[in-house]
C-alpha cells in the first residue's frame, strides 16, 4: 500500500502558500484601506511583500516595507502594537476558524533589488554582460 505523502519537508506546502498569499492580499487590503483605528500606521504605505506560513499555520510572518523606505523599525513596532486587531480583521474577512498569530520582519529583498541593479549599472559588469 502506497504510504500518503502531501509533503515531503523540502519546502513549503501548497497550502502553506496558498494561505500565505490569502494573508498577503488580504493584509495589504486593510492596510491600505485604514481599517486599523490607528493614526500612526493610516500614516503610512505598507508594502507587503511576502507572507509565510508556519508548517501548522498558526504563525503568519509577513515581510513588510514601508513605501519609500522611511521609517522602518517605526513600522514593525507599529504594526506590532496593532497585530491583534489586524489578525481579528484577517479571520473575520477570510472566515478563517482560527486566525493565524502574526509576526512582521522587514522585507530584506528589496534592498537586494537595489544593490542588484547598482550592480547592473557599473561599466563592467553592462560590458561583461553584453548590454
Amino acid at each position: 500500500m502506497a504510504k500518503n505523502k502531501s509533503h515531503d519537508g523540502s519546502g513549503p506546502s501548497q497550502r502553506q502558500l496558498r494561505v500565505g498569499e490569502l494573508i498577503r492580499r488580504t493584509l495589504s487590503e486593510v492596510l491600505a484601506r485604514g481599517d486599523v483605528h490607528d493614526p500612526d500606521l493610516n500614516r503610512i504605505s505598507v508594502t507587503v511583500g511576502e507572507v509565510r506560513m508556519s508548517s501548522d499555520l498558526k504563525i503568519a510572518t509577513a515581510y513588510v516595507m514601508p513605501l519609500g523606505g522611511e521609517g522602518q523599525k517605526d513600522l514593525i513596532a507599529i504594526l506590532a502594537r496593532n497585530k491583534g486587531e489586524l489578525r481579528r480583521l484577517i479571520g473575520k474577512r477570510l472566515e478563517l476558524k482560527y486566525a493565524p498569530d502574526l509576526r512582521f520582519r522587514l522585507d530584506e529583498t528589496f534592498d537586494q533589488m537595489d544593490e542588484t541593479r547598482r550592480l547592473f549599472a557599473q561599466e563592467k559588469v553592462r560590458r561583461d554582460v553584453g548590454d
